[in-house]
């Protein structure tokens, strides 16, 4: 029998129920006579404390709670790729068809995928087989990107007692059917459910040592991110903390993509929803949701809501992981989410911390991202879930609590500049206050995917970057007329870099995506122009009569004028270089 209260008091969307003692800790309750979605999230001795996922406006005290019994939970089967769903895990085009317009209706009753649909399904064991948990058992063509393959649930494991032939099923009929030790039967469907606020267990934790090739050469070079890494990509308003976000869904060579649009402004939102549905996927040409989860939760649905929004993306990337596939979540962004959890807590009248914001902030920040990692799977493939957590700190200032606690947690630090970002300069990410900790681990996939040199290059260039901004200082207060020609050079080759080589245009088919193959000949080219300049320099050959060749300036167009399947061309410009220091030599002899 399921528990029953009556509400006695409602603060926003957090309600109190007494005279009940009978809900558990984080179940999933039905609240008022519209049966709203709600979340027990305290148990006191004289009420129980809810979340409610729906606005509450109208709920009156008297009105019934009533339990469900289970947790908060996700449904998990084919049906997910391609979806927009909301917060907690409602398919808001079938919300929309329910409520008539495109506003979501309160107490909407709905399925989170389609259980009449019918899969195409392949069954993949046989009576007698012994199954433990995580196995596959069956695999479904859910895109023609994405093989669904349907896993035993963690917490079952035994023999086959019977199993259906391959054929078309609905995703809760039930496929086979399992006995454990005790002689318990468990029937196995298409489909299974998960508490959201539960990790999804795994066999082992690996090293990360993989790049997630992004091909912005920013990130790539000077910042990369691992598979089953973390990052966070901080900014102020404008400075393209979703256009990064988009290219990194669109490049990166992840699987799967989930992108959790958290209390972002709606009409940011329905562009992100209309993009990602006319993109082309470029690796396969095929449309990018094929490959694509989408979670929508403006800045104008109910708080408590918004809150739940990342748990559910990361309980459906870690479901992809499981099958041996590589997640990639782009959470845009975790500051509305800490502001939810900032709002619900001054509801429940906690104490706050610093900014107003609850105590316990940094740890659920690292709840987030912990779930993260490159792992073993229960069924014995590889699987990872990389989260790249856009925050959004008021006024661009990166010391509010948000972004320090975040960068507690996270490992690869994107800083965003807004004067960058105004200069036209994307991706407008600062080369000084970034940084990347995982080179160390990703020395030896450089070394056997790209190059030896690879990150003895991006040292050089690294060092180049940080003497110009040195001397940039002396630039401003006394002009750069007074630097010997070695400095000046130092900022000529700076500007290559920034100019040539880190600005990158989503808008040219050459650059929006480029190969590690290519960044590694663009930098050794670019090296090789410097070594070269600071010979002839140390000759007291002017760097006037150096730039007068125009090949600085033919070094900055090299990203557009050389195709990114034709690298032979590189050549050609370390000999014209080579040609240039011959001629300038002979000509100051």
């Amino acid at each position: 029998m399921m528990a029953k209260g009556t509400i006695y008091g409602i603060n926003g969307p957090v309600v109190r129920v007494r005279g009940i003692k009978d809900f558990s800790m984080l179940e999933m309750v039905k609240v008022g006579k519209l049966g709203l979605i709600g979340e027990v999230i305290a148990i006191n001795e004289d009420d129980t404390i809810i979340q409610v996922y729906e606005s509450t406006s109208g709920i009156t005290p008297g009105e019934p709670v009533i339990g469900t019994g289970n947790p908060m939970s996700v449904m998990l089967a084919p049906g997910i790729i391609g979806n927009i769903f909301d917060g907690i895990e409602r398919p808001l085009k079938e919300i929309e068809l329910l409520s008539g317009n495109e506003f979501i209706s309160r107490g909407i009753e709905t399925q989170p995928l389609d259980v009449n649909k019918r899969w195409q399904t392949e069954i993949l064991v046989n009576k007698g087989d012994i199954l433990t948990p995580g196995s596959i058992v069956a695999t479904v063509q859910e895109t023609p990107l994405i093989l669904h393959k349907v896993m035993v649930p963690p917490n079952i494991k035994g023999e086959v007692t019977s199993v259906a032939d391959s054929g078309e099923y609905t995703i809760t009929q039930p496929i086979l059917t399992v006995k454990d030790d005790k002689g318990q039967l468990y029937e196995i469907s298409l489909m299974q459910r998960w508490p959201i606020r539960k990790p999804r267990p795994y066999t082992l934790r690996r090293p990360i040592e993989q790049l997630l090739l992004t091909g912005q050469r920013v990130i790539d070079t000077l910042f990369p991110i691992a598979k089953g890494g973390t990052a966070a990509v901080p900014g102020g308003f404008g400075t393209g903390k979703t256009m990064t976000q988009h290219q990194l869904a669109k490049w990166s060579d992840a699987d799967l993509i989930v992108y959790i649009g958290c209390g972002e402004r709606g009409n940011e939102m329905t562009q992100v929803l209309e993009e990602f549905s006319e993109l082309i996927d470029p690796k396969t040409n095929r449309p990018l949701m094929d490959r694509t989860v989408l979670i929508a939760n403006t800045s104008n649905m109910p708080v408590a809501a918004r809150e739940a929004s990342i748990y559910t993306g990361i309980t459906i990337a870690e479901y992809y992981r499981d099958m041996g596939y590589h997640v990639a979540i782009m959470a845009d962004s975790t500051s509305r989410w800490a502001e939810a959890l900032r709002e619900i807590s001054g509801r429940l009248e906690e104490m706050p911390a610093e900014e107003g914001f609850p105590a316990y902030l940094p740890s659920r920040l690292s709840e987030f991202y912990e779930r993260a990692g490159f792992v073993d799977t229960l069924s014995g493939k590889e699987g990872s879930v990389s989260i790249i957590g856009a925050v959004s700190p008021q006024g661009g200032d990166f010391s509010e609590p948000v972004t320090q606690n975040t960068k507690r947690f996270i490992r690869c630090f994107w800083a965003l500049d807004r004067a960058l970002a105004y200069a036209r300069h994307y991706p407008a990410i600062n080369w000084l206050d970034s940084y990347s900790e995982y080179q160390d681990e990703l020395e030896l996939w450089f070394e056997k995917n790209v190059g030896t040199s690879f990150l003895k290059y991006r040292e050089k260039f690294v060092a180049i970057l940080q003497e110009e901004n040195k001397l940039m200082e002396i630039v401003k207060l006394i002009g750069s007329d007074v630097l010997p020609d070695s400095q000046r050079l130092e900022i000529e080759i700076a500007r290559v870099i920034r100019v040539g080589y880190l600005q990158q245009n989503a808008f040219h088919a050459e650059d929006t995506f480029v190969p590690l193959a290519k960044q590694y000949r663009m930098m050794e080219v670019i090296l090789h122009l410097y070594d070269v300049s600071k010979k002839l320099v140390s000759e007291n050959i002017p760097l006037s009569r150096i730039r007068e060749t125009g090949i600085f300036e033919d070094l900055i167009g090299i990203k557009y004028n050389i195709d990114n399947r034709n690298l032979q061309k590189f050549d050609e410009y370390i000999t014209r270089i080579d040609a240039i220091y011959k001629d300038l030599i002979r000509e100051y002899e």
